[in-house]
């Protein structure tokens, strides 16, 4: 064959730069888009952050397009409703503010303080201790070796292996050591086992206190029993009534099996709503929260500049102009969708925000991209770590769907509402006689709802409820 030439013709999606910053901006959280600006912030001189205390009011008009959303197909474009949501443009791209974020003057902040971990507070005691500095080393030793809960679970026979031989540290020596650790002011920490945690806990508490002993007998010899709840048996073997088990119970129930977490630092997570829903004359309504948007506008000094010149070497910052614009641009379309999506929210769930979980109707992707003439995708990336702050407290966006489960009246009952009534009536049975998982079916099904026992099961574990035999007391 000869080689020849030959024209076709097709058809390829592409993605413009812009357009795919719109998508990324999109599903990014609150957090991230603010990292996000400071990062170009600090790239493009043409970007400033707004920094005065005067109010700011969204003026002007921008040279560049708004980027294209996605429709129910990926090749449509979607123009965003102007109803109900501010007007934007790329001179001021800001919000009221009582004070500026960089305002040195504002105040200042509390710094937490720093707390021991376990172990520098077992160190600190250690060294307070009257004991020679071989003892010292020797449970120093054994505080490195304890795990995340306190516990020591490595024996003490391949402890003894790391201990140089010229020490001359014997068996005996390392047991003597682990009952002077045991002894250090925090009860439980160096034990072996969750028997022994509880049991060293059970005797650092006075002997004159009511159900002590009888507490050290169920967790040295009938742990097994307590954990079943067989207060039967127990009641048996320990020949006493109920009035005494259920004082020993007490007990034991308020020790630490993990003494070690007392000490675990665990930074607070903060979320900052994007959204904040108020019920304004009797209507739920969405509006954004101010805090969330970042302050951006064009710098007009470089922009001046770069108007006055038109030679070749302002062709960079003119590139960085329209990055700054498309940035703006793509910000002020993603702050609409997620008004947009949290009113629809607003409007589909307001029996929620009336009555609480109980009354959450099922709600899926679907139903928000239909009415909204948006695809499914840019509603989940809407609904992906955005957070609305309601009366009823913060909540992600995901939070309000849901699938449903049918009724005998033709309905449908979400699975949010289904888990607040199964949470409802485990927190109102009767300890002593609990609900099963299989009259907790039938109870909803005499109020219409119609769920399997295993669906029941499914729930009531999703929301760390024990099983019957579980939640079973005296």
């Amino acid at each position: 064959m000869k080689p020849a030439l030959q024209l076709r013709q097709s058809q390829q999606l592409l993605l413009t730069p812009q357009l795919q910053q719109a998508i990324k901006l999109l599903q990014l959280s609150t957090l991230e888009i603010n990292q996000e600006a400071s990062r170009l912030l600090d790239e493009n001189p043409l970007l400033e952050r707004i920094d005065d205390n005067a109010n700011q009011t969204y003026s002007g008009s921008s040279d560049a397009e708004a980027p294209a959303q996605e429709r129910k197909e990926p090749t449509e474009t979607e123009t965003t409703s102007r109803d109900d949501v501010p007007e934007w443009g790329e001179a001021n791209f800001s919000h009221s503010s009582n004070a500026s974020p960089d305002d040195e003057d504002d105040g200042y902040q509390e710094v937490a303080s720093e707390r021991p971990n376990l172990r520098e507070h077992l160190l600190w005691q250690l060294n307070m201790c009257l004991l020679d500095e071989r003892d010292k080393k020797i449970i120093s030793l054994l505080i490195d070796a304890l795990d995340e809960n306190a516990y020591l679970s490595q024996p003490l026979e391949e402890i003894i292996e790391i201990f140089p031989a010229e020490l001359d540290i014997t068996l005996d020596d390392l047991e003597t050591a682990l009952v002077q650790l045991q002894h250090l002011d925090a009860p439980g920490i160096g034990a072996r086992d969750l028997r022994e945690c509880l049991t060293l806990q059970l005797h650092a508490i006075p002997e004159d206190v009511p159900g002590r002993d009888m507490a050290l007998s169920i967790v040295s010899e009938h742990l097994d029993l307590l954990a079943a709840r067989d207060f039967s048996k127990l009641k048996r073997v320990l020949r006493c009534d109920d009035d005494a088990l259920r004082t020993a119970q007490a007990l034991i129930v308020h020790l630490q099996p993990k003494p070690g977490m007392a000490f675990e630092h665990r930074a607070a997570d903060y979320v900052v709503p994007d959204v904040l829903i108020e019920k304004v004359g009797g209507i739920w309504k969405a509006r954004l929260n101010p805090e969330a948007m970042p302050r951006l506008r064009i710098n007009q000094v470089y922009a001046n500049i770069l108007q006055q010149r038109g030679d070749a070497s302002a062709q960079g910052m003119a590139t960085q102009l329209q990055e700054a614009r498309w940035f703006i641009k793509n910000l002020q379309q993603r702050f609409e969708t997620i008004l947009r999506v949290a009113q629809a929210i607003a409007q589909r769930q307001r029996q929620f925000f009336e009555h609480g979980d109980i009354a959450m109707r099922p709600l899926v992707l679907r139903e928000i991209a239909e009415q909204l003439e948006l695809h499914e995708s840019t509603i989940s990336r809407v609904t992906t770590q955005k957070f609305m702050l309601t009366p009823r407290g913060i909540y992600e966006f995901k939070y309000f769907f849901g699938s449903g489960l049918a009724t005998d009246a033709g309905g449908a009952c979400s699975s949010t509402a289904i888990r607040a009534l199964i949470k409802q009536m485990v927190s109102e049975e009767d300890t002593r006689q609990p609900l099963s998982d299989s009259r907790m079916s039938e109870i909803l099904a005499q109020q219409g709802i119609i769920v399997a026992r295993r669906t029941v099961a499914k729930y009531r574990e999703s929301m760390n409820i024990l099983p019957v035999n579980l939640r079973k007391s005296l």
